[in-house]
């Protein structure tokens, strides 16, 4: 593979790496969300 090729899938692995890190808090925070409502019913 080329250098810029190399790069690029670092950058794309690194990406992948927050969006993963972004999904599971949001999905842990939903959670949360869901629990709390549930106790108010």
């Amino acid at each position: 593979m080329q250098v810029s090729w190399l790069q690029r899938l670092r950058e794309l692995e690194a990406e992948n790496a927050k969006l993963k890190r972004l999904y599971a808090d949001l999905a842990l925070e939903n959670s949360a969300v869901k629990e709390a409502l549930s106790r108010k019913s």
